[in-house]
């Protein structure tokens, strides 16, 4: 565990430790007291903590299952893919099921299906976020359907991944019945939502696409006023068949209010294109880390 700490940068050790925790919330507090299974290998854990209840008292506990549900695919994960793609999943999946753990189990809603998957998907979403702010996952599904994809190379990840998360939702009418699975299917979308949302609220940047008879004085000024490079992309109008070069360049939120206006000043009539960038790297952006590869 220290090996695996000294490996990982301190923020990103914080990330996944208070990501984890609000995952562990949300299950303990919301989903596990109201029978909701929020998919994943959580959901499955607590499926077979409810079937084992039947054989003795409490079950086998969530934490238990979530670890040996993880052990297995993230050993198998380590032989394909090696120890350094997978370590932080694996940091992730034992500080989980140790939140889990310590975290005691207590009905905030239990009796209310709508506000048990709000909260409880709305708490997994921002915990979920703020795992992958950590670059990392916590294993489950995510590391299942990874290896699937190994196996068939033809099938993407996140086509395999809803289909895994939709199988478990299917048990679970089985053991809780079709109305509290019907809210789990409203909070695995409010998760995946809040995810992606929090983690596209941090991203910086810009792509614009600048289409300007007078692009060298608008990459000019850009260059000049806004330290900004661009780069001239070779450009056809198919309605004249006349060259229309097209200006490049990537720019941070704060400043793609400026870009609009300098090309605005410049050539009222440029046809501009703003797109959200995922990840930027490079010179003025996020710089490379040997330890993300």
């Amino acid at each position: 565990m220290k090996r695996i700490y000294a490996e990982i940068r301190k923020t990103e050790f914080l990330w996944i430790l208070s990501g984890t925790a609000l995952m562990a919330l949300s299950t303990n507090l919301f989903f596990s007291p109201a029978g909701m299974v929020p998919g994943g290998f959580t959901g499955l854990a607590m499926l077979i903590q409810h079937v084992t209840a039947r054989f003795f008292p409490g079950g086998i506990p969530l934490w238990l299952g979530n670890i040996v549900l993880n052990v297995p695919l993230i050993l198998c994960s380590v032989k394909i893919r090696g120890w350094h793609f997978i370590k932080r999943t694996f940091l992730a999946a034992l500080l989980f099921s140790g939140w889990l753990y310590i975290i005691p189990e207590y009905g905030f809603a239990e009796t209310d299906p709508f506000l048990t998957a709000v909260i409880g998907g709305s708490l997994l979403g921002v915990g979920l976020g703020l795992v992958f702010f950590g670059k990392a996952t916590t294993g489950g599904t995510d590391t299942l359907a990874a290896l699937i994809q190994h196996a068939l190379p033809h099938l993407s990840a996140a086509k395999i991944l809803p289909v895994l998360d939709g199988l478990i939702i299917l048990l679970s009418v089985w053991i809780f019945g079709l109305r509290i699975s019907m809210y789990a299917v409203i909070s695995v979308i409010l998760t995946g939502r809040i995810a992606d949302g929090l983690i596209g609220s941090f991203r910086n940047a810009y792509l614009a696409y600048i289409i300007s008879e007078r692009f060298n004085e608008i990459s000019a000024r850009i260059l000049k006023e806004m330290d900004r490079g661009t780069t001239l992309l070779p450009g056809t109008g198919m309605y004249t068949g006349s060259d229309r070069p097209v200006l490049f360049c990537a720019v941070s939120r704060k400043q793609a209010v400026t870009l609009k206006e300098l090309v605005y000043e410049t050539d009222p009539q440029a046809f501009v294109i703003l797109t959200d960038a995922s990840e930027i790297r490079g010179e003025g952006f996020m710089r490379y880390s040997k330890e993300e590869f």
